[in-house]
C-alpha cells in the first residue's frame, strides 16, 4: 500500500521490468527466508488464523464490516534515517527503500492501476548551489529547496514555490495539468487488464488532491494568503484539478474494469487543525469529492480513503458527506484517535493506521499497552491498525519487530 504497503507510494507490479527491479524483489524474499531476527520474533511463520480468503476478499470483508479470518497486514513506511540506523542493528543493508521493506516484512499485497494526474512536462531539475554541507535545486515540481548531504532529513528545506500569481497558474501551472495530454495515457492496457482479473489483489487507484496539491505549489503560507485574499482563484484551481482528477480515472476505469479503492491524499492539517477552515473545505472540497466517489461507485468501489496527517478531526464530516469514507494515518499525537472516531461515527467510518509511534519508541510494555487499547476497535471491523505515519528512527529495530510480534499475536497475522 503506499511506500508499498500503501497503494499510492507502492511501486506497481505492472510496471517491473526483466532485470533490476524483479532482481531486487527476489533477493530481498530470499533475505527474508533466511533472516535470523524475523525467525527469533516468530515473524516467518504464517498466519495463525487464515481460512483460504483472497487478499483481496479479506480486504474488502475487513473494510466492509464483515466477519474475516484475520485483517490485513499493512504498515506505512519508514524514514530514510530509520532504515539508515536499522541497517546497524540487524536490518540487510539491502533492504533500502520503502517497498523492498514491505516485501522482507512480508505485508499483504496491493494492486495498484495507472492514472497519472502529474504534471506533464515537469519543470527542469536545476543545481543551483553545491556545497560541502548541502545541495541546493529547483526540482521537477518547481519548488526551491535545500537537502543537507550527511542524510540528516529525508524532509528537504523548501525556499521558494511556483505558484504565487494567477500569472503563474495561467502560464506555467494549468498548461502542465491538461488532461487531454495523449501522454497520461500511454499504458498496455490490455496488460494491466490481465493482471487485475488473475491476481485477486485489492485494486486501488489514487483519487488525487484537491486542496493538499495547491499547498505543495504554493507553500503554506501562500495558500494561506491566497484564500483569503484571491479565493475565485483558489477554487478555479481545484475545479480544473478535479477536472483532471475525474478525467484520468474515468480513462482508466473504463479499460480496467475493476476497482475496490480511491486512494486520495491531503495533507492540509497539523496538530490543532486545518490550513483553511472546514467551511471553506465544505464548500470548495465536499462537493467536488463527491463527483469523485461518484465515479467510483460506478465502477464498484464503495471504499475511498484520504491520506491526511495531523489532527483531521474538523474535517471529518466534510470528507464522509463527500463520499471519502476512509481516514488514514490517524496521527494519534496529534489529536486524531481512531477509538474516539469509531465511537463517535461507528459504521459511517472506515479506519487504517492510528498505531501512536511515539510509544514503539518506549518498550515492551508501552508497545503492548498501545496495541492492546486498539483491540476493541480492530474487533468492531473496518480498522486495520498500523503505525500512524512512517515510522521515525528513534524506534529501535528490536522495538519495531516487537511490535510486528505483538500485533501478529493479537490479530492472528
Amino acid at each position: 500500500m503506499l511506500r508499498v504497503m500503501y497503494p499510492v507510494k507502492r511501486i506497481r507490479d505492472y510496471e517491473n521490468k526483466a532485470g533490476g527491479l524483479m532482481d531486487a524483489h527476489e533477493q530481498v524474499r530470499a533475505l527474508r527466508a533466511e533472516d535470523g531476527k524475523l525467525k527469533e520474533y516468530g515473524l516467518l511463520d504464517g498466519p495463525a488464523r487464515d481460512a483460504g480468503y483472497s487478499h483481496r476478499e479479506r480486504y474488502l470483508r475487513t473494510m466492509r464490516f464483515q466477519s474475516v479470518d484475520r485483517i490485513p497486514n499493512y504498515e506505512f513506511g519508514y524514514w530514510d534515517e530509520t532504515l539508515q540506523r536499522w541497517h546497524d542493528e540487524g536490518l540487510p543493508k539491502e533492504v533500502n527503500n520503502n517497498w523492498l521493506a514491505d516485501i522482507f516484512f512480508g505485508f499483504d499485497p496491493m494492486r495498484h492501476i495507472p492514472a497519472d494526474m502529474g504534471w506533464r512536462p515537469g519543470f527542469e531539475h536545476i543545481e543551483l548551489e553545491d556545497t560541502e554541507r548541502y545541495r541546493v535545486f529547483r526540482g521537477g515540481d518547481g519548488v526551491k529547496a535545500m537537502v543537507y548531504k550527511d542524510g540528516s532529513s529525508t524532509i528537504p528545506h523548501y525556499l521558494e514555490f511556483p505558484l504565487k500569481t494567477r500569472a503563474d497558474w495561467e502560464n506555467e501551472i494549468k498548461p502542465r495539468l491538461n488532461p487531454d495530454d495523449p501522454a497520461r495515457y500511454n499504458h498496455d492496457w490490455e496488460a494491466i487488464r490481465k493482471a487485475v482479473e488473475q491476481d485477486d489483489l485489492p485494486v486501488v487507484i489514487t483519487i488525487g488532491s484537491l486542496f493538499g496539491w495547491i499547498r505543495n505549489w504554493m507553500g503554506f503560507e501562500g495558500v494561506a494568503i491566497a484564500s483569503l485574499e484571491d479565493p475565485e482563484l483558489i477554487e478555479e484551481i481545484i475545479e480544473h484539478v478535479t477536472v483532471l482528477i475525474l478525467t484520468t480515472m474515468e480513462y482508466t476505469l473504463s479499460r480496467v474494469g475493476k476497482v475496490d479503492v480511491g486512494w486520495g491524499w491531503e495533507d492540509i492539517c497539523f496538530n490543532h487543525g486545518p490550513i483553511i477552515s472546514p467551511k471553506l473545505f465544505r464548500e470548495w472540497c465536499t462537493p467536488r469529492y463527491k463527483r469523485i466517489t461518484d465515479l467510483l461507485k460506478k465502477y464498484g468501489a464503495d471504499i475511498a480513503l484520504t491520506d491526511c496527517d495531523g489532527n483531521i478531526n474538523q474535517l471529518v464530516d466534510c470528507w464522509l458527506d463527500g463520499g471519502v469514507n476512509c481516514m488514514f494515518p490517524l496521527e494519534v499525537n496529534s489529536g486524531t484517535d481512531p477509538v474516539a472516531l469509531r465511537e463517535k461515527y461507528g459504521q459511517g467510518i472506515l479506519l487504517a493506521g492510528g498505531v501512536n509511534k511515539i510509544e514503539l519508541s518506549k518498550g515492551k510494555k508501552e508497545i503492548e499497552r498501545e496495541l492492546d487499547r486498539l483491540t476493541k476497535t480492530v474487533e468492531s471491523g473496518a480498522f486495520i491498525p498500523h503505525v500512524d505515519h512512517r515510522v521515525p528512527p528513534d524506534i529501535s529495530y528490536d522495538n519495531y519487530l516487537y511490535y510486528l510480534k505483538v500485533k501478529k499475536h493479537l490479530f492472528g497475522l
